[in-house]
């Protein structure tokens, strides 16, 4: 059973002003495990996606999966303890809190959840140093580079132990280094923690650590493939 299903997925932007489609009638699984790069152009929908994906915004029409249970309906409340328990986010902008500490941005979810002080503590500690910044945990994002706050933001999003990790753009402003640092972190936590990893990107070094690319056009999905069925 997949751990993501959408069926008909469309979302319909300006609908009674001068109507944009930004999915159309996209159906899709996602299993427990992948690593997942959703790709195409610029407008093509994958920020779209990742935000239904996300419950971050809600379908024109099509429903949404997620481990059985329907959340296309769901009403925001409910919706948005849903998505704080059970859903990880990494933002091309890093959304950090800047007045707050590694530690204390790491910590910020569990704070949420209502989950002991101790608990909290030690699994931030934990994650911060499984992203490299054991040495940073007390650094504000401001004393940080762009890839060391991007890992920040990787240990945010995986403080809760979501069941996936939705990364928008995530290597849009890094350098080099930095894109692999990130990537060699990611996809140990993938194969090691079986973390399920959906990407949307444009970067090609993204592209080539994902065991599955998606294409969208306009909206639509026009290719759907395994990476080891691709030609090279």
């Amino acid at each position: 059973m997949p751990i993501i299903s959408t069926q008909g997925l469309t979302k319909i932007y300006n609908e009674r002003i001068v109507p944009v489609t930004a999915l159309n009638n996209v159906s899709l699984d996602f299993d427990a495990g992948e690593f997942t790069a959703i790709i195409g152009p610029s407008g093509s929908g994958k920020t779209t996606l990742l935000n239904m994906l996300g419950g971050l915004d809600k379908p024109t029409s099509g429903n949404i999966t997620i481990n059985g249970l329907e959340i296309t309906g769901m009403k925001e409340n409910r919706l948005m303890d849903y998505r704080l328990r059970n859903i990880g986010f990494v933002f091309q902008s890093y959304n950090l809190i800047p007045v707050l500490t590694a530690i204390e941005n790491v910590s910020f979810i569990m704070l949420l959840q209502k989950q002991p002080r101790n608990v909290i503590e030690k699994r931030a500690i934990e994650l911060l140093e499984q992203v490299g910044l054991s040495d940073r945990i007390h650094s504000r994002p401001g004393e940080l580079s762009g890839g060391q706050q991007q890992r920040v933001a990787v240990a945010r999003a995986l403080a809760s132990k979501p069941n996936y990790v939705l990364a928008d753009e995530p290597t849009a402003n890094l350098d080099t280094k930095s894109a692999f640092t990130l990537l060699d972190i990611m996809e140990k936590l993938n194969h090691e923690e079986k973390i399920t990893l959906i990407f949307s990107t444009h970067d090609q070094r993204v592209i080539e650590r994902a065991r599955r690319v998606i294409t969208l056009v306009d909206g639509t999905v026009t290719t759907d493939i395994p990476v080891e069925k691709q030609q090279v």
